[in-house]
């Protein structure tokens, strides 16, 4: 079987796609933003990259920092229309299944190419905003029914998204729920007991869809003697949300490690803070099935999660694995929050029990690996 997989350069892309290395599959994957050199973590799959360019002319980059007029006008004439180099690769590989992730930035582009192949079977795995939050991220409606329609295989993160789908023109064949990433790998000597937990981990993100800061805002209406004796870890942290923080007299007494958005931290090292975190934050107004949340409650973090489109709800049960915010904006709610996980030790306790193993049970990377598998091996019988 041949699946060339079209995606932008993503972890959690790359965590998925290492699920077939053993399959049999060839596998190719077109990177569609054509970003950087060839990915080593997956160096046994087929990387179409460097397709973008005629010339790739000495100091290309210092022209477009410092003539960026200039530099755009060589582009038009320099870069390989999208449309043409992905035609003559579905026409060299001939693939039993194009496999695109997320709509905007993988499905879209090539969306005008495959109406022109209605025999060639396109699956696409929903991530994120994409599909609950479609409008607000620029995909105009008739683009997402369009899309929609032409997929043949659809894969959500969530069963809120695969609800949406059908009733915006999705008809085909659903593969089922999966978490984006493929599965958790989670080393149970990683896990901290509860009373040796000493961290408080915030998903950083303050981009349009994510709050970090009202999360912030929040945490600074409590009693900063509370706090003084935990150490705060902000992961995935945008710039504006850096600024807040490093101005901010009240987290000035606080001990602080900022990781910026785009920073690398390997997975294995975010997982080993949340199992030593006694809460993970985040908060935002958008999302799918929120994977870093799911790898927080595995490491035995408590989760104080944001519930867009009643998504986070699927995976925890306020009041009792964790606790909701079903306001984004409502700092004074999310500073209660906040506080009562801190303080209700026998309630964390209990969640980090149920956390760890409904993860397990659910989402363990090993266990899932076969049933992905098994998804592609669907789509090859179907198209025989």
């Amino acid at each position: 079987m041949k699946i060339l997989m079209v995606a932008i350069p993503n972890h959690h892309f790359f965590q998925w796609v290492n699920q077939l290395e053993n399959s049999g599959f060839k596998v190719y994957w077109f990177d569609i933003k054509d970003g950087g050199d060839k990915v080593s973590r997956i160096s046994w799959v087929n990387q179409i990259k460097g397709w973008k360019l005629k010339y790739n002319f000495p100091f290309r980059q210092t022209l477009k920092k410092k003539a960026p007029v200039i530099s755009k006008w060589i582009a038009n004439y320099n870069e390989k229309s999208l449309d043409a180099v992905f035609e003559k690769l579905l026409l060299d590989i001939k693939p039993d299944v194009v496999h695109c992730f997320e709509m905007k930035l993988g499905g879209l582009p090539i969306l005008k190419i495959m109406d022109k192949y209605p025999n060639q079977k396109l699956m696409y795995s929903s991530w994120g905003s994409d599909i609950y939050f479609h409008k607000e991220i620029g995909i105009q409606q008739d683009q997402f029914e369009s899309f929609l329609q032409r997929t043949d295989f659809l894969i959500t993160d969530c069963h809120r998204d695969y609800e949406i789908a059908k009733q915006n023109g999705f008809k085909n064949t659903f593969l089922g729920v999966y978490i984006g990433n493929g599965g958790l790998s989670i080393k149970e000597n990683d896990i901290q007991p509860i009373e040796e937990r000493n961290t408080i981990i915030i998903k950083g993100y303050e981009d349009g869809v994510g709050k970090a800061i009202e999360v912030i805002k929040a945490i600074e209406l409590l009693p900063l003697d509370e706090l003084k004796n935990f150490e705060f870890i902000v992961y995935s942290t945008d710039l504006r949300l850096k600024e807040y923080i490093n101005n901010s007299v009240y987290f000035s007494f606080l001990k602080v490690k900022i990781f910026i958005r785009g920073q690398f931290i390997a997975n294995s090292d975010l997982l080993q803070i949340m199992g030593k975190s006694i809460i993970h934050i985040a908060n935002s107004i958008s999302d799918g099935l929120p994977t870093s949340g799911v790898e927080a409650m595995g490491m035995g973090a408590f989760p104080i999660q944001s519930n867009p489109g009643k998504v986070s709800e699927e995976v925890i049960t306020h009041g009792k694995n964790g606790y909701l915010i079903e306001n984004p904006f409502d700092v004074c709610k999310i500073s209660t929050l906040i506080k009562d996980a801190i303080d209700n030790f026998e309630l964390r306790a209990a969640a980090q029990t149920y956390n760890v193993e409904y993860v397990n049970k659910n989402f363990n990377r090993e266990y899932l690996q076969k049933q992905i598998i098994e998804l592609y091996q669907t789509v090859y019988l179907k198209n025989k």
